[in-house]
């Protein structure tokens, strides 16, 4: 079973689901150096939301492309209108290095269920 990574963030296509699927119903923390986070929430009909550690919301959609997983439609509107990072296999309890969107060193974490 895989996941994605992101921003810690991913319309689908039934192959593509099992590769994010993990995500469902769980979270993907992003941590910073600094000890800021963003929490990521992947749903199944390609909606996406992030909640910072300062109280800032987003929300979005998510797509896959290719190999890379998505974030699209996001608001609020933001510097960049789309993110795309490389889909990372994973599964609850594994962490992984990434970037953020700008770029930024981040280390992510899936969680089980939400938080």
């Amino acid at each position: 079973m895989g996941c994605l990574a992101l921003l810690g963030a991913v319309v689908m296509a039934a192959p593509a689901q099992a590769g994010v699927s993990d995500a469902f119903g769980n979270t993907i923390i992003s941590h910073y150096p600094r000890g800021e986070w963003v929490k990521h929430y992947f749903e199944p009909d390609g909606t996406y939301a992030a909640a910072w550690s300062d109280g800032r919301r987003l929300s979005g959609r998510w797509v896959i492309e290719g190999q890379k997983v998505c974030l699209i439609e996001l608001r609020p509107r933001q510097l960049i209108s789309r993110f795309c990072t490389p889909m990372v296999q994973a599964s609850v309890g594994d962490i992984w290095p990434s970037r953020d969107p700008l770029g930024r060193s981040v280390r992510n974490e899936l969680v089980a269920g939400r938080r």
